[in-house]
């Protein structure tokens, strides 16, 4: 708003001086400030009063214009829950939530619907974001540590039956959260489960993925510029197209179960 306002106030003063300079004009030839219908003068008068409203309401949008407030609740009619630690927030869907640096150790966000979320700077040790859509999500600075972002646990009834059955495809029972083009600038995310995640796209750099468990997570495009990968599995996972500049490498599982100290 502020680069509106400083249009409207130079078209106001061009305006006014081009108005004064055509009355002069006029003064000097006829001796009297009488202005014709159709001088230039007598057209531009609406264009300042006009401009006059236009930065009136400006002003006004600005003085009543408030800063975004951070999401005491999230999730929409029946399904809410209460933003606190160990909150139980399972399923909702909240796109665009504010949840900067909040305190949210433990929570459970199991198949919840966050995407475009901010998460910048938020406590979120063990927290839960398994089957999570969470793509376009920043979480730069936010504490991860044991934060579990894999498929969901399946009850020992379903898996006393999957025993007795053909492996299931990970499509879609297996999948893992959706993470795509997601911040992780910075981030701990230090022994977190990304297991079959998808972080085609994301931003991982500088992130702090020590111990972390990423087998069969999908990184193609991914940016893990300086990430700290020490101790990280990355068995089944993809790696197409991911940057891994100054990438630390100690004691890290590779895609195809090889151990490095050098890059997969």
């Amino acid at each position: 708003l502020s680069a509106y306002q400083s249009h409207v106030h130079g078209l106001l003063c061009g305006l006014q001086r081009r108005t004064t300079a055509t009355g002069q004009t006029m003064h000097e030839r006829r001796g009297v400030m009488r202005v014709k219908a159709n001088s230039p003068a007598r057209l531009v008068v609406p264009a300042i009063l006009a401009a006059s409203l236009l930065a009136a309401a400006l002003l006004a949008v600005t003085a009543s214009a408030k800063p975004v407030r951070a999401a005491s609740f999230l999730g929409t009619g029946s399904k809410t829950c209460k933003v606190k630690r160990g909150a139980s927030c399972k399923g909702v869907r909240h796109h665009h939530a504010n949840l900067r640096g909040r305190d949210l150790r433990g929570a459970h966000f199991e198949t919840a619907d966050l995407k475009y979320s901010d998460f910048r700077g938020a406590d979120l040790r063990g927290a839960h974001f398994e089957r999570a859509k969470l793509r376009g999500t920043n979480f730069s600075g936010a504490k991860l540590k044991g934060a579990k972002f894999g498929p969901l646990r399946r009850s020992s009834k379903r898996a006393k039956q999957a025993q007795a059955q053909p492996a299931p495809s990970c499509s879609p029972s297996c999948s893992g959260a959706n993470l795509v083009s997601t911040n992780f600038t910075f981030a701990d995310l230090t022994s977190a489960t990304l297991t079959n995640a998808t972080l085609t796209s994301a931003n991982l750099t500088y992130a702090t993925l020590s111990g972390t468990n990423l087998s069969g997570t999908a990184l193609n495009s991914a940016n893990l510029t300086s990430a700290n990968l020490s101790s990280a599995n990355l068995t089944g996972a993809y790696l197409n197209n991911t940057n891994t500049a100054n990438t630390l490498w100690i004691n890290t599982i590779c895609p195809n179960g090889t151990v490095t100290n050098t890059g997969c």
